[in-house]
């Protein structure tokens, strides 16, 4: 993993990946997917019990790279080629952040925008400041949507707004997508970061074997029956009953105190 253009840092249960090239606004260069699906496969294998992406400087993500379109049309690169690398690059790290099995959550302190803003919307979670917006600007270089776009957008803000979004590429601010459901806080910036690592802190310390059970069930559940749901939450809980967290919580309510969950 290259330890500049992602930064990682693991403490008291939180992973935190900062994108790490304010210059070009954290475009999602092939350099800085390649960082980040190594800073996500190092989370995987450690003791962390959410992650969490933010942006360094003054945006979150600025989306597609520009400078790599441009190499692309002046040396007329194959198009077969340019699908290839999209689908090698980008959307394999999009597509390991939205399948996640820990708690993701995005803390948006500035533009999230085309395929910064999916990443945004694929993680779990999206904590905003009141200096965050978040726009789908693909129309803007003459593009369709890619990156997860077509899946995650519509399931948050249903398909009219989604459309709208997409085929105007508006930039929305902050208290409108959370209107919109694209964020879940907005906080004034003063008080963003102390607000955000509440929220955060909440989820680190929770069961976390209960809760990544809870996430994979919620993320399917659209997609069976009211039975199938129940059944398949019935074998998770199965699991749950074995672990200690169970036992602690069960026991903390018995004795009128607050669980202090490990994790496992």
């Amino acid at each position: 993993m290259s330890e500049d253009i992602v930064k990682l840092r693991i403490e008291d249960g939180v992973a935190t990946a900062t994108l790490n090239d304010p210059d070009r606004r954290n475009a999602l260069s092939e350099e800085l997917a390649n960082g980040l699906r190594g800073a996500l496969e190092e989370v995987e294998r450690s003791d962390a019990r959410c992650l969490v992406i933010e942006g360094a400087g003054e945006a979150f993500s600025a989306g597609g790279d520009i400078s790599s379109m441009v190499e692309a049309i002046e040396n007329d690169v194959p198009i077969d080629d340019r699908v290839d690398g999209l689908l090698e690059s980008t959307n394999d790290v999009m597509r390991q952040l939205g399948e996640f099995s820990l708690p993701t959550i995005a803390k948006v302190d500035g533009p999230a925008v085309g395929a910064g803003g999916n990443m945004a919307i694929l993680c779990d979670i999206q904590i905003a400041s009141d200096r965050a917006a978040i726009g789908f600007v693909f129309r803007q270089v003459g593009l369709g949507v890619d990156t997860g776009t077509s899946y995650r957008l519509p399931r948050l803000v249903g398909e009219n707004v989604a459309k709208e979004l997409v085929f105007t590429g508006r930039i929305v601010g902050a208290e409108e997508a959370a209107d919109l459901g694209l964020f879940n806080h907005v906080f004034p910036a003063a008080e963003f970061d102390e607000k955000a690592d509440e929220i955060i802190d909440s989820i680190a310390s929770g069961p976390t074997v209960a809760l990544k059970h809870a996430k994979r069930l919620i993320d399917e559940g659209s997609n069976k029956s009211l039975d199938q749901a129940m059944i398949d939450e019935a074998v998770a809980q199965g699991i749950i009953f074995e672990t200690d967290d169970h036992e602690e919580g069960v026991q903390a309510f018995l004795n009128n105190r607050s669980p202090e969950f490990e994790g496992q």
